[in-house]
């Protein structure tokens, strides 16, 4: 696929065994081999290579490669090292977060239930030296809980405002990228401003937690485990970031495949690590089971924005929603009728092709969607690049059928209930309307000039 406004440079969604040229992180690394030797210098070898990438822009610039290279296991073991030398005024706290659709990978890879798999992996991170591990449901419950709300305020303001719809979901950061730097204006003022769970976890981690604990932020050094590399050009983003503490919000992100990486460079076992129980950012509160929202492959923001519009806009129960595949299973719609009238229309559009389809019938003006639930990899979130992947960059088809398994027989919890929320919402967040929320849920999408400093080699 060729992006709209690519000259110079091919696809970033070339394979890895075409990208000969390709960049490392090696080649940008910042450690110049004069740092003294430590226990995890043998591990921090592995290479990032622009082609693992799924934000098709072609317009990363060098400050930027430089950057994403840094989102690597070396960044990680530098910061565990440093907690392991005498002078205690450099030490961080380090706190790692699970995303939910990474859990399902090593649950499947492992031949293990999602529960267990969950407190293993937490095992594993604190015998390296991690002192927290955190579940980003939660986060995931704010970001769900505040599209709901918006979207319905865009529905009401439809016929006042050219822009309020449809409206794009803003969790994947392929297609937030996409959209900023290649359809800039004709999508961008149309996507849902609620930050990702991941960046939303930052802000829970980086001020709630921190102000629990009496930490500085910048005391904290913030890893995320997600299933797919955008997450690492998320992280980056300047309006996640605390000016004051000259601090991220998220400090590293690492791919689920990373982590069995640093397990099989440690010859470590899965099933020999001892369970520990993932932690709570509510003081000692350890987690409980691992639950998860509706949706097959995701977070599931089509459908508990489709219920609760239903709900508040219409006044109906809607129990069961029926997916309708239009020309590939990577493209379904959802409808609503209410008097023999189709009132709501939502649709999931997964993988790029299915977006440009989206974005061609916008600019045509045949779009007759409110809602679209737009994600860059096909099926979705598990699907991600950084999991699930044969040697040749292919997806494992057998393991992903066995994560989908995984994850739809975890019990959906629905963020309303979530009780730690609603009491954060009130106590922390000073209301369900007031300008904290905006702050610190919320952020902004735009058009995105290129730079001329981009790198112009093939990627």
């Amino acid at each position: 696929m060729k992006c709209e406004n690519c000259t110079k440079k091919e696809c970033s969604k070339k394979q890895k065994n075409d990208d000969t040229q390709s960049t490392s992180v090696d080649a940008l690394s910042s450690n110049d081999g004069s740092e003294e030797k430590n226990e995890f210098d043998t591990l921090a070898n592995a290479k990032i290579l622009l082609s693992d990438c799924l934000a098709c822009d072609s317009c990363m610039t060098l400050e930027e490669g430089a950057r994403v290279f840094q989102q690597n296991q070396k960044e990680f073991f530098r910061v565990l090292n440093l907690n392991k030398k005498c002078d205690t005024s450099k030490h961080k706290v380090l706190a790692v977060s699970l995303c939910p659709q990474s859990l399902p990978y090593f649950a499947a890879k492992f031949n293990l239930s999602v529960n267990e798999a969950a407190k293993r992996l937490c095992g594993f991170l604190k015998s390296l030296g991690v002192h927290y591990v955190f579940d980003t449901t939660i986060a995931a419950d704010f970001s769900i809980l505040e599209s709901q709300r918006e979207f319905v305020q865009r529905y009401q303001r439809r016929n006042q405002e050219e822009h309020a719809l449809p409206m794009f979901a803003s969790a994947c950061p392929g297609w937030i990228r996409y959209a900023e730097r290649v359809l800039t204006n004709l999508v961008t003022s149309h996507i849902c401003t609620a930050k990702s769970p991941q960046q939303i976890m930052g802000s829970l981690v980086k001020g709630y937690f921190a102000r629990q604990q009496n930490l500085s932020p910048d005391k904290i050094f913030h890893v995320v485990v997600a299933p797919c590399y955008d997450k690492k050009l998320e992280a980056l983003r300047e309006d996640f970031y605390t000016a004051l503490y000259n601090s991220p919000e998220v400090d590293c992100v690492l791919t689920s495949g990373e982590i069995v990486q640093i397990m099989e460079q440690k010859n470590v076992s899965m099933k020999d690590v001892t369970e520990v129980a993932v932690d709570s950012l509510f003081g000692d509160l350890k987690e409980g089971d691992v639950v998860r929202h509706d949706g097959k492959r995701s977070d599931g923001y089509l459908e508990h924005i489709f219920k609760h519009a239903a709900k508040e806009l219409f006044g109906m129960d809607v129990k069961e929603i029926t997916y309708k595949a239009l020309k590939n299973k990577d493209f379904q719609e959802v409808t609503l009728e209410k008097d023999g009238e189709t009132v709501l229309r939502f649709a999931a559009a997964y993988g790029f092709r299915n977006i440009q389809n989206m974005v061609l019938k916008l600019k045509k003006g045949k779009f007759l969607y409110h809602f679209v639930e737009v994600l860059a990899c096909p099926g979705g979130c598990l699907n991600g690049k950084g999991q699930a992947q044969t040697e040749d960059g292919k997806p494992d088809r057998a393991l992903l059928a066995q994560m989908e398994e995984v994850y739809t027989a975890i019990p959906v919890r629905l963020p309303e209930t979530n009780l730690h929320v609603q009491r954060m919402y009130q106590d922390w967040l000073e209301g369900m309307d007031s300008k904290k929320v905006q702050d610190t849920l919320h952020t902004t999408y735009s058009a995105v000039n290129q730079s001329t400093s981009s790198l112009d080699i093939k990627w």
